[in-house]
């Protein structure tokens, strides 16, 4: 029950003010505890201590991944002070295609939305919302992960509707490359999609255990090896029946 369930909000340099109200909103709905604890000063410290080994200039995915772990950090100490669980909040889109950080937003005890798409998790939260649980703001905004200025999903990859029609057709559906295209999915992104899947595998191997609600979830659903090559991998040619040639 609420009882027994924190939030903790926690912006960071690229946070919008809305994520932090909304964050309240939600747990108010919901009769949850809420904390906040900015990470501005851990970042800032972190900064400063490695300027001197990568630059003062901008980090690209380094600099964005570090708020993420420390994001990590301060949930898995308040976890440890509390005797509690850390949720892992990421979803089977992010955890499919490799968006989510190691020993950030990975971690966790419990990944409860580990083998729930996007819009799936879209359209739970909409039913919630009639309920009036979750607020309207949170549906209306596009999603971003706030780790860059003026930052969205969608500028690192599909459409969610895209990019979900391919996952399920791939990952749950075993389907062919030339099935998926013969959908009318477009060639570049499907293929772009299918290599960030199979690239982000050693990730998955250490994710949260994962609730299982599909035929085929990561983890015990979807062995795969860890190291194989890529290279003149034949697209057009990919033959599903065989996962090994991959």
């Amino acid at each position: 029950g609420a009882s027994k369930v924190l939030g903790v909000g926690m912006p960071g340099p690229f946070s919008s003010e809305g994520s932090l109200t909304d964050a309240t909103d939600l747990a108010r709905r919901l009769g949850i505890d809420f904390e906040e604890v900015s990470i501005d000063p851990v970042y800032r410290t972190f900064r400063s201590t490695m300027e001197p080994l990568l630059g003062t200039g901008e980090w690209g995915v380094a600099q964005e991944n570090l708020q993420a772990r420390i994001r990590g950090t301060v949930l898995m100490t308040i976890a440890n002070r509390e005797s509690a669980v850390v949720l892992a909040t990421g979803n089977k889109s992010e955890l499919s295609v490799g968006y989510c950080t190691l020993y950030g937003d990975m971690c966790g005890g419990l990944a409860p939305l580990g083998d729930v798409r996007k819009r799936e998790v879209y359209a739970i939260a909409q039913l919630e919302c009639h309920e009036g649980c979750v607020p309207e703001a949170t549906l209306d905004k596009p999603p971003s992960a706030e780790l860059a200025p003026h930052q969205r999903d969608e500028d690192s990859l599909p459409p969610y509707e895209q990019l979900d029609e391919v996952l399920e057709a791939w990952i749950e559906g075993r389907q062919s490359a030339s099935d998926i295209l013969a959908s009318g999915s477009d060639a570049k992104m499907v293929e772009r999609v299918v290599q960030l899947i199979e690239a982000s595998e050693h990730k998955r191997r250490q994710s949260a255990p994962i609730l299982r609600v599909s035929p085929r979830a990561f983890g015990i659903g979807r062995r795969v090896p860890i190291a194989r090559s890529l290279d003149g991998w034949q697209f057009d040619g990919l033959d599903r029946t065989e996962p090994s040639r991959i």
